[in-house]
């Protein structure tokens, strides 16, 4: 400011003297003239060249409320002095305000007013004096010109003659809209855009139901669904102390302690909250229409996420495109009941409250954020993810010096109310304090209170007192800490990280120690392809994002990046956590979008504009700089397009089909319905007694116990390795030793999925390897070996060149039992097998201690019945 001031000549006192007369801190007027990137000397040469106090500019500008930089740059691009615009309005004895809020209003550039009424000769009040007297909002005057195409100045000479048109104009249409204030409209619009990307959002999750029907999806949902179902059923009380005798035989599963909640409570809410307005819904349909209903929820929450990151607009790309995003959409399609799909809303909700905490330093927002942090830990057991990404932002933040005191008091409530919240889920107990996964959380707290303990001693003592004293301090607090971790830990007082956690860190940890874990396909590593597939130009956009927020760092800015480049990592690391990619991918692509948009749309000429329009002067420094614009305009409006096809295609083709009925094309173009596998429950179901014992590999145990009401020995849950790896023991082995275990674990029914009649590609055959793996994981199953399964080439091969212990074993003649004497493709022998496109070299065969009771119509499920012991027990 001195030096500004020194440059252009004048005496300081001007400016001291001035502002001190208007009443205004200096910085005011300082942190203006900077924002707008002009010159200070702009500024003051200006204002005294008008012969006007100085107070009528500051004064002006700040009643209307608007940024100085507005009045400045509109002024400098017309290329009028700026003692016209001043001197105008002040003849005209109106406040200024009308003059800017009024062109503002109406969306256009402040340069076609100016212009405009310089080029028709006219005083500068008749226009203002005219729009004041016929009682018009001024946009209609400025639109309505503008829509007929007509030079203004035929507007301002006609303006008598119109007068009595415009006040006769009546009806319903957009005279409402335009008679509202501009904050009214901009809220309207915006409300218009949320709510049309809220719709579309759960409407683009109906595909599976208007092609199918409403049908619960996969695996994990059909356990959902039995649970939620129990939960309305026959209340909370009983709910919580479920023990499910139907689920690992023989040693049952306690449901209330070996469960998230939030999923079952939240449908059962919506279910009697329904009832109770007389609103007659299924309990299945208030479980499949779920994750539709909260992906519009998370809509707007990923809007007040952006919002409060970057700006309105922003926010509302970001709404728009997490509404159709497949990487968020693969798991929350309607049927789709798993955690996953409130799970997301949780998630960004507690984010959104965060930065809130964050900006304010409020205990409220603070509280908030924890409650939603609660939700989060009864839905998903991802909140591991929240609870280290937080405090690493904190952390962060003290290391760049940005600590402060609002960052304090957010996350020690946070870090406390939650604690003391997610520990009354009884899934979660006293993990947070216990296990490593939560330790980097009050380690950060740890830090926040020695931090402010820092800053509290600093101010009562000398520099060199402060030194010595905390170098002492650090040595002794880093030597206990790090000597009671350690204590802790050998005790077992401090539980070592699980193996997903591992898995995250060290991809090949699991191939190597847990094939249990490894064999699930949403824990295998994302392919660069998926990326493409689950996220399109967002993947381009990330960086664009990036820089913009690196461009302005701020506390909420560190935040997104550090979610951003974290959750990259992960979704590398396991598929699975492409879903927590896919929000902040929207976010930050939204960011990018916006600031793009944003520079370059400010140079895209109107084309318009009137023919007498004085022509600018070109900006030498700068060539093409219209067509450099608009090529950029449009080559986002094209992604932006482009996205939008692409999604729309990639939900209705790839994750609109639900597994548990499939479809296929036929050779005239119409679909085939395979329904073998609810055909197979539903034989269980009717046909076998209530208490017989199902074998199955683990993939389908929720099914069989949801819809076959069957006891099953395994499920989805894998808690049990060892109780998962005799199964595939018996798999793997011969007929007679398999035998011995089916009866050690009273095995009445064995269910196998075989896809080689209709080419179904996840059967068992091709996760017949895992069996083997897992089988041999523990003690009792070291006799299998995966090696003895391949050929002596290294080769998984089922014709007759195969392993003979594989052609052997029991599953691959429970799947191949009698498909030796069926063609499946024409000029192909008997026995070809449609996924592993070869012939099976094993094809006469009986079975000894199995009988086929039922295989369905496509072949499917096939299920044995576990022949008795003879009256001789031979």
């Amino acid at each position: 400011m001195v030096d500004t001031w020194y440059a252009i000549g004048r005496p300081y006192e001007e400016m001291v003297d001035t502002w001190y007369v208007t009443g205004r801190q200096y910085e005011e007027m300082v942190d203006t003239w900077y924002g707008t990137g002009r010159p200070y000397e702009e500024m003051v040469d200006t204002w005294y060249v008008t012969g006007r106090p100085y107070e009528e500019m500051v004064d002006t500008w700040y009643a209307i409320g608007g940024p100085y930089e507005e009045m400045v740059d509109t002024w400098y691009v017309t290329g009028r002095p700026y003692e016209e615009m001043v001197d105008t309005w002040y003849v005209i004895g109106r406040p200024y305000e009308e003059m800017v809020d009024t062109w503002y209003a109406i969306g256009r550039p402040y340069e076609e007013m100016v212009d405009t009424w310089y080029a028709i000769g006219r005083p500068y009040e008749e226009m203002v004096d005219t729009w004041y007297v016929i009682g018009r909002p001024y946009e209609e005057m400025v639109d309505t010109w503008y829509a007929i195409g007509r030079p203004y100045e035929e507007m301002v000479d006609t303006c008598d003659h119109i007068k009595v048109k415009m006040k006769s104009a009546s009806g319903f249409g957009p005279q409402w809209f335009l008679k509202m204030s501009s904050d009214k409209q901009d809220t309207l619009l915006k409300m218009m855009v949320l709510t049309i990307a809220a719709v579309l959002s759960f409407s683009t999750r109906l595909f599976s139901v208007l092609r199918f029907e409403s049908v619960i999806h996969e695996f994990d949902p059909y356990f959902n669904y039995r649970t939620t179902r129990f939960l309305a059923e026959e209340g909370f009380y009983s709910f919580h102390n479920w023990f499910d005798d139907r689920a690992w035989y023989p040693l049952g599963r306690i449901i209330g302690g070996t469960i998230y909640p939030g999923l079952m409570l939240t449908s059962a809410i919506l279910y009697h909250v329904a009832w109770f307005f007389n609103i007659t819904i299924e309990i299945r349909n208030v479980c499949v229409f779920l994750a539709p209903l909260f992906s519009s929820l998370t809509v707007m929450v990923t809007y007040q996420f952006t919002k409060e990151l970057k700006d309105a607009g922003a926010g509302l790309i970001a709404a728009a495109m997490i509404s159709i995003v497949p990487g968020y959409i693969s798991r929350s399609v309607a049927g789709s009941y798993d955690n996953e799909g409130i799970a997301i809303f949780c998630m960004l909700l507690t984010y959104m409250l965060w930065i809130k905490s964050v900006k304010t330093g409020s205990i409220f927002w603070a509280s908030l954020c924890s409650l939603a942090y609660f939700y989060m830990v009864s839905s998903w057991g991802g909140y591991v993810f929240l609870i280290n990404l937080i405090p690493l932002h904190v952390l962060a933040l003290m290391l760049t010096g940005r600590f402060s005191h609002r960052i304090y008091v957010a996350y020690s409530t946070v870090y406390c109310l939650g604690t003391i919240l997610s520990m009354q889920i009884s899934f979660v107990g006293f993990q947070p304090v216990q296990s490593s996964e939560h330790m980097a959380a009050l380690g950060v707290f740890g830090l926040c209170q020695i931090h402010t303990f820092v800053d509290y001693v600093r101010s009562k003592l000398t520099g060199e007192q402060f030194n010595l004293l905390f170098r002492s301090i650090v040595l002794l607090v880093g030597s206990v800490g790090t000597l009671a971790v350690a204590i802790a830990t050998a005790l077992g007082k401090i539980s070592p990280w699980t193996g997903r956690f591992y898995s995250l860190l060290d991809p090949s940890y699991a191939k190597n120690n847990i094939p249990i874990i490894a064999s699930v396909s949403e824990h295998q590593p994302t392919t660069w392809s998926s990326f493409y597939f689950d996220l399109q130009m967002l993947v381009f956009m990330f960086p664009a994002g990036l820089y913009f927020c690196f461009k302005k760092l701020t506390d909420a800015n560190i935040f997104i990046i550090m979610y951003g480049v974290t959750s990259i990592y992960f979704a590398g690391v396991m598929v699975r956590l492409m879903l927590v990619l896919a929000p902040v991918m929207c976010i930050l692509s939204a960011i990018g979008v916006s600031g793009i948009l944003s520079t370059y749309m400010k140079n895209v000429d109107n084309p318009a504009k009137s023919k007498d329009k004085k022509p600018k002067r070109a900006d030498l420094s700068y060539p093409l700089k219209h067509e450099i614009a608009t090529g950029v305009v449009f080559m986002i409006t094209a992604f932006l397009i482009t996205y939008t096809f692409h999604c729309t295609w990639v939900t209705s083709e790839a994750y609109s089909s639900p597994s548990i009925v499939l479809s296929a094309r036929a050779s005239d173009g119409g679909r085939i319905i395979f329904d073998d596998f609810r055909e197979a429950y539903y034989w269980l179901r009717h046909n076998t007694p209530e208490d017989a014992k199902v074998m199955s590999w683990w993939d389908y145990g929720y099914q069989i116990t949801a819809m076959a009401n069957r006891t099953i020995l395994v499920d989805n849950n894998t808690w049990n390795n060892t109780h998962i790896s005799r199964v595939g023991q018996a798999m793997s082995s011969t007929e007679d030793k398999a035998y011995e275990i089916m009866r050690e674990l009273d095995v009445n029914y064995v269910l196998v999925i075989f896809g080689g009649l209709t080419g179904y590609s996840s059967d068992d055959i091709n996760k017949f390897l895992w069996m083997v793996r897992i089988g041999g994981s523990t003690d009792r199953g070291s006799h299998i070996k995966e090696h003895d399964y391949y050929t002596p080439q290294g080769e998984f091969r089922i014709d007759k060149d195969g392993s003979p212990i594989l052609l052997n074993c029991l599953m691959y003649k429970m799947c191949y039992y009698r498909f030796g004497q069926v063609y499946t493709e024409q000029g192909k022998p008997t026995g070809y097998d449609r996924v592993r496109n070869a012939e099976i070299g094993n094809k006469d065969f009986e079975l000894d201690v199995l009988e086929e009771a039922y295989t369905t119509e496509h072949w499917l499920v096939r299920i044995y019945k576990v022949k008795d012991l003879d009256n001789r027990g031979q």
